[in-house]
């Protein structure tokens, strides 16, 4: 896995990300006093699950050869008293049977995001 850098941006929350040759913005969006110059960080975690859930299922449906002509992958999230509720909606496209489809969401649930994120995360900080 290639390493993440995260560095300070313009305005209160701006931050720009650096995966290999990728840039991307972050930011908190203006209700949360923002600039919305970019995703914040909770919508990055939700694409990262949404963008590992379409892969998985995706790749699946072609191993077995199986009639899946697209999947659209839809998540909320929000913070809740005991933790962070994220609903996640698939909409897969093409001629599957109600078996072909039911067997996607099992799939869907192994994807190695949704894994990482229902295991343990251990998080070491230290100053470089």
């Amino acid at each position: 896995m290639r390493e993440v850098e995260v560095r300070t941006a313009s305005g209160k929350f701006g931050q720009k990300i650096r995966i290999g040759p990728h840039e991307l913005p972050a930011d908190e969006g203006k209700d949360e006093l923002g600039d919305d110059t970019g995703p914040a960080p909770h919508e990055l975690l939700l694409a990262a699950l949404g963008s590992c859930t379409s892969m998985t299922v995706k790749l699946y449906a072609d191993r077995k050869e199986w009639p899946l002509e697209g999947v659209h992958v839809v998540l909320n999230g929000r913070r809740q008293e005991d933790g962070f509720l994220i609903e996640r909606t698939l909409r897969l496209t093409g001629s599957l049977s109600d078996e072909q489809k039911a067997r996607l969401v099992e799939i869907a649930e192994k994807c190695p995001v949704a894994r990482t994120l229902k295991g343990t995360i251990r998080i070491s900080t230290v100053l470089g």
